[in-house]
């Protein structure tokens, strides 16, 4: 089915729910590695979603209530994320599709306050998963 080609500067809009995590979430900026060009604006190609960092996000779970902070990453496109036929230059165009997959690492974990006196418990997972759309400044041009 025929959507939007993702191109250089279209945001990857993450979503706050992260399993047992909610994170105050920031867009990340896509890279156009591709051969062609739309409006002036690279192509997004398959592999340039793995350059997709938004370091600095802060977060916290019902059980770790003092906030931590990570990074928002694209952790993988959804198959209908990637064009079968489309591409450029022999790899294949990203489309704007469902959800893609996504990922928070921890940098700076979230804490549990302590329940008496003491130091307050870190978060001992190192990340989260979660999923993301991508918006498109594109509204012409479509592959499939």
């Amino acid at each position: 089915m025929a959507d939007f080609i993702i191109i250089e500067g279209d945001k990857a809009i993450f979503l706050p729910s992260f399993g047992a995590a909610t994170v105050v979430v920031q867009p990340g900026d896509m890279p156009g590695s591709g051969h062609g060009t739309l409006s002036g604006k690279k192509i997004c190609i398959e592999g340039d979603e793995q350059d997709v960092s938004v370091p600095g996000c802060m977060y916290m779970t019902p059980q770790y209530s003092i906030p931590g902070s990570g990074t928002l990453k694209i952790d993988s496109l959804a198959s209908d994320q990637v064009a079968e036929i489309t591409n450029t230059g022999g790899t294949a165009v990203i489309l704007k599709g469902s959800q893609f997959n996504a990922k928070f690492e921890v940098q700076s974990p979230a804490q549990q306050p302590p329940p008496g006196p003491g130091s307050p418990i870190p978060d001992a997972s190192p990340s989260y998963s979660g999923n993301g759309i991508f918006q498109t400044m594109n509204t012409k041009f479509q592959g499939t």
